[in-house]
């Protein structure tokens, strides 16, 4: 094949960058793209797989859980404004968590007529903005607009190397209709990528400077929502803060950073132990405590780590950093426990320290399994989170929690490296269903867990991912914790107002959804198992029997559970 539609051009260069999906939502833009695929395949090139996707927001997550398995950065193929407008929550959601992917929208043609790839129907003037970009410009790291077809290899290899770059996230090109329909060259689209991605590595000083604070610290604590790392980094922190005593805090953990049953694991709370530490690390944290209910000690160390570790994306975040030290956490927490080797130790207070941070991670566990019993028969985000660790514990295999606003860290106990994501900060909900069935897509053979909120299970488009799941064969397991209601609202109500009229009236406006849909019916329409759950009794068979139908019969499965919480 001499020459190709550009449109096809970019599918055999995201392959050479080692992309291996491609999520798309098809529209009018779309014919040189899909003539393009037609004669490549023809042609026996060697292409990512172009997946069809229901909604943009599905491919958004699918693409954002297949990195979180695989650490490659995936595309993602929208349609025009409209479509970038439903995938923008996604790149709200991506770029939030540092998640890179290759975002990329048609735009309408700009030619009414005399141009191959004009307008030829009437959204052709519909959908035509001044500034489409806007749309996902604060959620990019980098956006540009496809000018002419020979810029494809070059354009593709600058935005997957910005976007895999530290800090990561996800980057916009903008392909016009007109662009697509020439041709170009085949020739050198499979070869190398011209542009390595950067890695910031950590500044070895910095290292030194927060070793020393820890090595002397009498109260140290690491606040850590992001994970730390990799595999390697993952395991090595874990012994690491053993042979130190430091104390891990998981506040609002988005990502697992050590296993909840650790000696030194203290619990989401920071508060008992922000008010003594001399050090704090804030690992890789957006937003490590409340401050108007958490207050680190004025003389405290702090240190702020990770791949962006003031934020710089974000306008207002404030919390105090007295050392700041640039780096992927699989790269900076071994150079930090290699510079500490060598560091003088008292292991006689070290040995007390430990003892005390072991009887306070175990009081603090007794606490959780306490709280997590159900209450009369009655289940609560805590007692399901207890009662589907053991579920998930019994099967002895690989697994994967994706909570949003579903079960809770700790209650749940969870202990392998990429065993516990939950939903961005960004707040961007629907997002844990399609981020499941994209790390299900990832590692077949994973047990993949979506637990939401009824409210979130709404937001996800479960008719869309159903139907992928379907398709796809994705055998991903789905539980709704269904309080008929938005709980995070009604909470963040009487958190704020405690004696307010709504609290006392105990009735909220706007935070109600019922009449409850009868989500087994709408898995049930894309052939899911299904089960509905009302009483304590009946949630670990539901599970057991859930968990066998995907591992079995490969199919989704899904558990409506009715929660009051």
């Amino acid at each position: 094949m001499s020459h190709v539609t550009a449109g096809g051009a970019i599918f055999p260069r995201l392959k050479a960058l080692g992309v291996d999906y491609v999520f798309a939502n098809s529209g009018t833009d779309f014919p040189p793209i899909i003539e393009g695929l037609a004669q490549a395949a023809a042609e026996g090139i060697a292409l990512p797989q172009a997946l069809v996707m229901p909604h943009e927001h599905a491919a958004m997550g699918m693409a954002h859980g297949y990195y979180l398995m695989t650490g490659r950065a995936q595309a993602v193929m929208l349609h025009t404004n409209v479509g970038l407008a439903n995938g923008a929550i996604g790149a709200i959601n991506a770029a939030c968590e540092h998640v890179p992917m290759i975002l990329m929208s048609g735009r309408t043609p700009v030619t009414e007529k005399d141009r191959f790839g004009a307008r030829t129907v009437p959204i052709g003037w519909g959908q035509e903005m001044r500034d489409q970009t806007a749309l996902v410009r604060e959620a990019s790291k980098w956006d540009y607009e496809l000018k002419f077809p020979e810029q494809i290899p070059e354009l593709l290899d600058r935005a997957h190397a910005i976007a895999t770059s530290t800090p990561k996230g996800p980057v916009y090109l903008s392909i016009p209709r007109e662009v697509l329909c020439e041709t170009v060259s085949a020739e050198g689209l499979d070869s190398a990528p011209t542009i390595a991605a950067a890695r910031s590595a950590p500044d070895p000083e910095g290292i030194r400077t927060l070793a020393g604070w820890l090595a002397a610290a009498e109260n140290p604590l690491i606040v850590a929502q992001r994970g730390s790392g990799d595999a390697a980094s993952f395991a090595a922190f874990a012994d690491w803060v053993e042979d130190w005593g430091i104390a891990v805090c998981s506040w609002w953990a988005t990502h697992l950073a050590i296993p909840t049953d650790h000696p030194c694991h203290v619990g989401a709370d920071p508060g008992p132990w922000l008010e003594k530490a001399d050090v704090v690390v804030i690992l890789d944290c957006l937003a490590p405590w409340m401050p108007d209910a958490h207050k680190p000690r004025p003389e405290a160390r702090i240190a702020n780590m990770g791949p962006d570790p003031i934020f710089s994306r974000f306008p207002v975040r404030n919390f105090r950093s007295d050392l700041s030290v640039v780096g992927e956490n699989a790269q900076t927490i071994p150079a930090l426990i290699a510079a500490m080797e060598r560091l003088p130790r008292d292991d006689a207070a070290l040995d007390t320290r430990r003892r005390r941070l072991a009887e306070g991670s175990a009081a603090h566990r007794r606490n959780t399994s306490r709280n997590a019993q159900p209450r009369g028969g009655v289940l609560t985000k805590a007692a399901v989170s207890r009662i589907l660790g053991e579920a998930l514990d019994a099967q002895g295999a690989p697994t994967s929690v994706f909570s949003e606003l579903g079960t809770q860290l700790g209650a749940l106990p969870r202990r392998e490296h990429r065993s516990w994501f939950q939903e961005p900060h960004s707040g961007g909900l629907g997002w844990s269903f399609p981020t499941a069935l994209g790390a299900q897509l990832a590692e077949p053979d994973r047990l993949c867990v979506a637990t939401m909120g009824d409210g979130s299970y709404m937001f996800s488009n479960p008719v869309a991912c159903h139907q992928i799941a379907e398709a796809l064969s994705l055998p991903t397991l789905i539980v709704i914790l269904n309080n008929g209601e938005w709980g995070a609202v009604r909470h963040s109500v009487t958190g704020l107002y405690p004696d307010g009229a709504a609290a006392k009236a105990n009735a909220m406006p706007l935070t109600g959804l019922t009449p409850s849909p009868d989500f087994c019916k709408v898995a049930s329409a894309s052939r899911a198992w299904t089960r509905a759950v009302t009483s304590a009794s009946e949630l670990r068979l539901a599970l057991d029997a859930a968990i066998s139908a995907t591992r079995n019969e490969r199919r989704c499965a899904l558990v409506d559970v009715r929660i009051r919480d």
